[in-house]
């Protein structure tokens, strides 16, 4: 007998009765019964489901109840979190299902026992710096209690500390059964676990590694699933990008030398000729992070290279090749075995890299704030998502509230190579006509007009006035947000509200001071255009600055653009326009989250009127009330203001 969602999701029914402050949303079965057809015949299914349906639960209650073995996938450890701290076990007593369900993040988010062991003896390697001792002593204390063994647990470890990747372990310099430490492993632990459990709760970076290594030796999460469940979905083909192409990271190579130096003198080996290989490897990295883009530099093609920077990247594969025959020569033990294999692995990686077919895809290279790294990605990978899903007979079901281009999923099945999937879409409960406003401010110059920040914080002020802050300033880079604080500053030399600027401190401390304050104005870039979550008077505008086209010199999205063109596509429609259709649904849906929210929508961009394409645009935004009057905008804030005051 099929599960009757209408009576499950009822105002009688189970989750009623359990849940307190629970509401009923038809929009919830709807969804549930499509998740429930998927499962039963462990089909592919797509769902666009609006904010304020609540999809979270309406994927996890027939998983619970389908008593099958499944996998959820999120975008984030956030909602990772959120899933198995809360909702899972939440809905699980809820409805009566004695569930076994396991968290399992990616091997960097564990403690490793030995690498701690290595990192307290650590020496000092020429021109690397030695992690923080106080915070080793902090971590090496909370070892000696921790039972998952979760870094989460450490909420004042950061996750850009520089000990960080000394006391974690990557699938390279991992010992496996020969480590000294393995009996007390937490990853080993909590893949155990997870292959126990009924319900594994996973993220997308670890779940598309999973498919991408299994060849190696990695991927133990799929076997005798029988579904998957990826939140978040539009996500997924740029993560994939990542795992299908091949990559060399010079934090992995600086990892390496600092790891041969604390297992050479574990093992009581000393060396003068390795110890000369390991400072002329880190002399020569060294040396290649001063001339590439540093932290927060955009994306280059391997092509603008310097000539010398290629000619130290061409010696860097038979250095490591004779660092590697040096280790595996020593017959020292399981750690510096393991380092020689590493060590040939950064060789034949970075040489099959270097060495990749320049029709199949693009390298490139970025900096950031560890170290620098070096990519292919290949310009197509739809045919090897869609290779992974038919080989494993399970449910695949993906869902987002961005994934449609109205009516539309032909572009999102076609990047994940599932054009001929079942889809559905179910819009927003919430009441836009009266609960949003959309202002297109007239009179605005062009995008590329020196002039045209101002403009923008021009038009957004009689809206700040009059919400006495309560705002988001969103913009599509990192250049355009520092001209609007500039242009804040200029237009607001005394605020009478908070400003608070992305950079200024982690997005979640930002976010928690945002809710906070309750009248802060938060300039920010793409980082805060998806996964937030601001519920309530502390929002109230949401304005943008201009229509989110990706940067046309990114050498990734010359890849992917480059792919269209081989097949005879046309680039900008088939995915400049659409992917920029689905970053201003999301920036745009960071406004109304609950069903008492109200607010102004500000989209500053003259394109929307002036560009055959801006059609696209407009009939993705929320269905509001439309003006291009500031009066009427700032009215309304007013107006919604003092009734809430009133109440």
């Amino acid at each position: 007998m099929p599960n009757d969602y209408r009576e499950i999701f009822g105002p009688d029914g189970p989750l009623a009765r359990a849940l307190p402050d629970y509401a009923y949303r038809p929009e919830q079965a709807t969804m549930a019964t499509a998740l429930d057809a998927a499962l039963t015949h462990l089909e592919p299914l797509i769902v666009e489901a609006g904010t304020g349906i609540g999809k979270t639960f309406a994927y996890l209650v027939p998983a619970l109840l389908s008593g099958r073995s499944v996998i959820i996938s999120t975008g984030t450890r956030t909602l990772q979190d959120q899933l198995y701290r809360r909702d899972v076990p939440l809905l699980a007593r809820a409805l009566g299902m004695p569930v076994k369900f396991a968290l399992l993040k990616g091997r960097a988010n564990y403690l490793c026992r030995h690498r701690l062991d290595l990192a307290t003896a650590q020496p000092e390697l020429p021109g690397a710096r030695r992690p923080g001792t106080r915070l080793l002593a902090r971590v090496a204390r909370w070892a000696q209690t921790t039972r998952s063994g979760d870094l989460a647990e450490l909420a004042d470890l950061p996750e850009q500390s520089p000990i960080w990747p000394s006391i974690t372990s990557t699938r390279e310099n991992c010992l496996g059964q020969e480590c000294p430490q393995f009996s007390g492993c937490h990853v080993f632990d909590a893949r155990r676990q997870a292959q126990a459990a009924d319900i594994v709760v996973v993220n997308h970076h670890l779940l598309l590694a999973d498919l991408a290594l299994k060849d190696e030796g990695f991927g133990d999460l799929l076997p005798g699933t029988d579904a998957v469940i990826l939140d978040e979905a539009h996500q997924i083909p740029d993560i994939a990008a990542q795992f299908f192409g091949q990559s060399w990271s010079a934090r992995k190579a600086q990892l390496l030398l600092r790891d041969c130096a604390a297992e050479l003198q574990a093992a009581g080996v000393r060396s003068a000729p390795i110890t000369a290989e390991l400072a002329e490897l880190q002399a020569a990295l060294h040396a290649l992070a001063e001339q590439i883009p540093g932290i927060g530099a955009a994306r280059r093609d391997y092509s603008q290279l310097a000539d010398k920077v290629l000619d130290a990247l061409a010696d860097l594969p038979a250095a490591f090749a004779s660092l590697g025959a040096q280790l595996e020569a020593l017959g020292a033990g399981a750690g510096t075995a393991n380092c020689a294999r590493r060590a040939l692995h950064l060789q034949e990686s970075l040489t099959l890299l270097l060495g990749m077919d320049e029709g199949a895809g693009v390298r490139w290279v970025e900096g950031s704030s560890s170290g620098w790294t070096l990519q292919f990605t290949p310009f197509e990978i739809a045919a090897r998502l869609r290779e992974f899903v038919e080989s494993r007979p399970c449910a695949w079901v993906f869902t987002s509230a961005t994934l449609a281009i109205g009516e539309d999923f032909s572009h999102f099945s076609a990047r994940i190579g599932l054009p001929d999937a079942r889809t559905l879409r179910i819009g927003s409960p919430f009441d836009y006509p009266r609960q949003a406003l959309i202002y297109l401010p007239q009179g605005m110059p062009q995008p590329q007009d020196p002039a045209y920040a101002a403009a923008f914080v021009e038009r957004c002020a009689p809206l700040l006035e009059a919400s006495g802050g309560r705002a988001f300033l969103l913009y599509t880079s990192y250049r355009a947000l520092a001209e609007g604080v500039e242009a804040l500053k200029l237009r607001f030399p005394d605020p009478p509200f908070p400003v608070l600027v992305q950079g200024q401190a982690p997005r979640e401390v930002l976010l928690t001071r945002f809710r906070e304050l309750g009248n802060a104005v938060l300039l920010a870039t793409a980082s805060f255009w998806e996964g937030v979550d601001v519920k309530g008077q502390a929002l109230s505008i949401v304005a943008i600055d201009k229509l989110p086209f990706a940067a046309p010199d990114d050498p990734l999205l010359a890849a992917r653009l480059e792919g269209i063109r081989r097949k005879g596509g046309n680039p900008f429609m088939e995915y400049q326009l659409p992917q920029a259709v689905l970053a201003l649904k999301q920036g745009t849906g960071r406004l109304i989250r609950d069903p008492d929210d109200f607010g102004v929508i500000m989209i500053g961009d003259p394109r929307l009127k002036t560009k055959a394409y801006g059609r696209a645009f407009l009939e993705a935004l929320p269905p509001c009330p439309v003006t291009t009057d500031a009066a009427v905008s700032a009215r309304f804030l007013h107006e919604r203001l003092a009734l809430l005051r009133a109440g």
